[in-house]
């Protein structure tokens, strides 16, 4: 396998070149030694592409290489390997190979991207985790691309139901990016996988970030747009979702909201409109995209929060509520409600959304 990730580690080789190359001489090791004369034959490709593939056969150790790219404990998976994405064989510009961490999203199971605004608002960060939660309780595997704002809330959505997530990054997956989402880097490897078809080490150039979305869509049946504006990432997505035949819905906001712009305008194309996590749920099962039950969170959260985090918890909805305020409510210790506040925050159940005052996250 060295020769085969020396060949997909070539730069300046588009994929589509690579995979006729390989089809042509049958495997890496066979390309590692061609010589230049059977090279000229593959009219396909430019002297360029020649010369770059003959000063890489010259300047590159093989075998040191590979071993680097073992230790990062990272799956190397070309386009002709079996556990290669199903979804991915018909994409336009299919990678050559993909790179992951973790696992790669199973193909017997329904996928649904969520993606959004990286600067979103409180509203569209809560739509994301709830519609997350939901759909990763009831057996959809969430699929994004860990960024900022409404990709990181989707990927911790899914999480804190005990659902498979998997992020497309636009850098190798070796490297976190965003950085503070690290921790969240680390449990979806845990729960799913991370993926890329960016070599190992590849840092996040901003254009890798458009191309990547292509991915995105192509390992999903649906794709959900939570926020958007006129010109963003998602809404490139949601082209890419529906040049391959996918299903797009997008979330309504206010009309003044240039958050919501990209989301409204995708309804008025014919988008389906997300109106609530549960509704939409029920929808996909008469769909025919699911057929077993899931759990509600209100249910969720009534077993799995201590006695102390429920009685604080049942006084927060969406509308915010002050320290002082929920002190007098609960009777509880000052020292308590800080607490509890810390815990219910880092569970996922609520948010911060300025200095001591606080919402539910659903």
């Amino acid at each position: 396998m060295k020769y085969e990730y020396w060949f997909a580690s070539i730069r300046g080789l588009s994929h589509q070149k690579k995979r006729r190359l390989r089809d042509a001489a049958g495997s890496g090791e066979a390309i590692y030694y061609i010589e230049e004369s059977l090279l000229k034959k593959q009219e396909y490709l430019t002297e360029n592409d020649r010369k770059t593939i003959g000063f890489c056969q010259k300047n590159s150790k093989v075998g040191e290489e590979y071993e680097r790219f073992l230790e990062k404990n990272i799956k190397f998976i070309p386009y002709f390997d079996p556990a290669y994405p199903q979804r991915m064989k018909d994409l336009n510009d299919q990678p050559y190979a993909l790179f992951v961490r973790g696992n790669l999203p199973k193909e017997d199971r329904v996928s649904a991207a969520i993606v959004g605004a990286r600067q979103c608002s409180a509203y569209g960060e809560r739509q994301a985790i709830a519609f997350a939660e939901l759909l990763a309780g009831a057996g959809v595997q969430i699929i994004s691309g860990m960024a900022r704002g409404i990709d990181g809330a989707a990927g911790r959505g899914a999480i804190n139901a005990g659902g498979c997530t998997y992020a497309v990054l636009g850098s190798g997956v070796d490297v976190c990016y965003p950085r503070e989402n690290r921790g969240l880097y680390v449990d979806i490897q845990k729960s799913g996988g991370i993926l890329s078809e960016q070599l190992p080490g590849s840092p996040p150039l901003q254009g890798n970030f458009p191309r990547r979305n292509r991915i995105i869509s192509a390992l999903s049946e649906l794709v959900l747009v939570m926020e958007a504006r006129e010109k963003s990432g998602s809404l490139i997505t949601a082209d890419f979702a529906l040049e391959q035949g996918k299903e797009v819905y997008a979330l309504p906001g206010p009309v003044t909201s240039p958050l919501s712009r990209g989301c409204n305008a995708l309804i008025r194309q014919g988008a389906g409109i997300l109106i609530s996590a549960e509704d939409f749920v029920e929808e996909m099962k008469t769909m025919g995209y699911l057929r077993k039950n899931f759990a509600k969170k209100s249910d969720k959260n009534k077993k799995m929060l201590e006695s102390t985090e429920n009685i604080l918890y049942s006084c927060l909805d969406l509308f915010p509520k002050g320290v002082h305020q929920l002190i007098e409510e609960t009777g509880l210790e000052p020292f308590q409600v800080m607490e509890t506040l810390v815990a219910l925050e880092l569970k996922g159940y609520i948010q911060e959304i300025s200095k001591n005052y606080y919402i539910r996250s659903e």
